[in-house]
Order: C-alpha cells, then structure tokens, then sequence
C-alpha cells in the first residue's frame, strides 16, 4: 500500500495520534514520506507511543512530524491544528462505554464537541475530506447479524449516543458544506500500544496481563457474549483508503471496519491462553471467573464487511489470531 501514498506527498492532521490506533496511523504516514500533524491532549493517549516511533524512525522521516498539544473541545486549538493540512485522520475521543455512563458529560465534551469543533475548522480551511472514527456501538440493540450500515437499533450507553450524534453532524456537515466526511465503525480493534492499564483498559489487553500475572481474568456474564475482534492494521488500511479513494457514493458515508468473524468471550480466553503458553508454558494460567453482565454492553457483535470492501477495496490483512500472535510480542515485552 505504500505506493498510494508516496506517490504524492501529503499534508495529515491525525487527531488522537499519541494514542492506540492513531500512533499506527502516524507510524504509516511517517513511513510512507508523509508530513503528518498529531493533536492530541494526552488524556488517553501515552507521549511514549510517539517517542518509540522517533526512535525507530529515520531523521528525515521523523523531521516530518510535528506535535500540538492540546483539546479538541478547544476551537483555537482546532483551528491551529487544521492549518495547511490536506486531509484529516479524526481518532481522538473518549472510549469506554463503562466510562461514559460515569460521566456522560466528559464523553460528549470530547467525542461530540471536539468532533464538531473539528468538523468546523476544517470548513473554515477548505478541506474537504475528513475521515473520523465512529463505533459498532451506534448498532445498539439491532439483534440481526450481520451488521449493516444502514440498520441500527436503540442507543445503549452514553458512549454509543456521541458517536451517533457525530454521523448526523457529519451528514449535515456534508451536505451544507460541500463536504466529504466518512465515518468507520470499528469493531473491538486490538494490538500493540493498546494500554491493558486503568479502569477502562479493553478486554484483550486487560485479559492478557492478567495472564501474565498469572491472575484471574473475569468475564462479564456467561462467556458467550461474541465479539468481531479487529487487529490494529486493518483499521490503519481502512483510514488510508477512505482518506484517499477518488469518489464516495455519498458525501458522509459509513463504513463496517472488520474481518467479518465473530468470537466468544469464552472461545476468546482460550485462544489467548493458548498464544501466551506457546511462549511462555510455565505459566499458570487460572480458570476465568465470570460476574454479572455490564450495563450497557451489545450482547452480540459480527460485522457485514461487504460495503467497505466493495467501495474501499478494504481487504483485511490479518486474522484473529495472526493479530494476536503479534500483538502478543508487544505485550510480553512491554506488560510489567
């Protein structure tokens, strides 16, 4: 893929790029002779994540970064960061539907104004393309599986409410301005520099430092809630061609980001298990301990990746478990 992008040079605003997804994004640009801007206020993003990528980086490439510091909710902030950019990778928010129904107010403050700050100061500077993250969240209580785009059902969790309302702000945002926003519904993304510390840490990186304290890991209900697991450079690819495809078959679309499968929870502590005993067999690894179902949470999850194949020419480049394989590499070096 990297052909599509040295082919011309660009300038790219990726918001939230200290964090998970947004430093795989950054570390691809930079790769690919890019100049890349990062915003990000470091509440959930680690300034670590960007200094490994200094260190692994060429001079030249890295001289083609540049860092603001700053909120999103900030409008001069938004509008510093927009400035000579061509084409903007929106990452930054507040995730964790458990932590938006502890303070709805912060999750819309980062997710609903920030975005709509966003959206505004990328008006004010004529750019036209923006690609921002949504969630399979937004499909609420809709029971068919698979997923698709054009069905959701009711809203269960503050979290799943802002990224909604950030597709409506980007579907008006579209057609008042001549705008092209394209929103992608990540289903559980995982990997490398996803942080398996604090409250709100995600299930797959919790789970596999548990693991290797070997401490129990709990699971919310029976285990047989299921999950279309998503490894890390999938979603990078999925940004880059929505970012770069010549025509959207409507200004604000939406896209499935996912491999298409779907896991238990239960099925999902084995397979990890299995992994990490393959490099590490002494340890021991206890049974999970299961504990009442989480408000808020989808029962079930599996995403129909027709669209986004289709009208992207998405195809996904890594499997569960070849995600995991090498998502577990950085774990055991880096999990203390």
């Amino acid at each position: 893929m990297f052909d599509l992008y040295q082919s011309k040079p660009r300038h790219w605003l990726v918001t939230g790029g200290a964090g998970f997804i947004g430093s795989h994004l950054v570390e691809f640009l930079l790769k690919a002779d890019q100049q890349v801007t990062v915003l990000d206020n470091l509440s959930a993003g680690h300034e670590s994540n960007l200094l490994d990528l200094e260190q692994d980086l060429t001079p030249e490439k890295w001289g083609r970064f540049r860092m603001i510091t700053g909120d999103l909710a900030d409008e001069s902030v938004c509008r510093e960061a927009v400035g000579g950019v061509d084409l903007i990778l929106h990452q930054g928010a507040l995730g964790s539907v458990p932590r938006s129904i502890a303070d709805p107010l912060s999750s819309h403050r980062s997710n609903v104004t920030g975005t709509v700050n966003l959206f505004t100061a990328a008006k004010e500077e004529g750019i036209r393309r923006v690609v921002y993250a949504s969630s399979s969240s937004v499909y609420g209580d809709e029971p068919n599986l698979p997923k698709v785009e054009e069905k959701t059902g009711n809203l269960l969790s503050p979290y799943a409410a802002t990224k909604a309302i950030c597709e409506s702000y980007a579907n008006g945002f579209s057609r008042a301005y001549d705008m092209e926003i394209v929103g992608l519904r990540y289903f559980n993304v995982f990997g490398p520099r996803q942080d398996p510390d604090g409250p709100y840490a995600a299930v797959l990186p919790l789970w596999v430092k548990s693991m290797i304290h070997q401490e129990p890991v709990y699971i919310n209900g029976d285990g047989e809630t299921s999950r279309d697991f998503t490894y890390v450079a999938n979603v990078v690819q999925a940004n880059l061609r929505a970012a770069l495809v010549p025509e959207l078959m409507n200004p604000s679309r939406v896209f499935n980001v996912a491999i298409g499968g779907r896991i238990t929870l239960n099925e999902l502590f084995l397979e990890i298990r299995s992994v990490l005993q393959e490099t590490r067999p002494d340890l021991k690894i206890p049974d999970p301990v299961y504990r009442d179902f989480r408000s808020g949470d989808v029962r079930h999850s599996l995403a129909d990746t027709s669209r986004v194949r289709e009208e992207l020419g998405f195809e996904p480049t890594h499997n569960l478990g070849e995600g995991l394989a090498l998502a577990m590499d950085w774990y055991l070096r880096n999990v203390v």
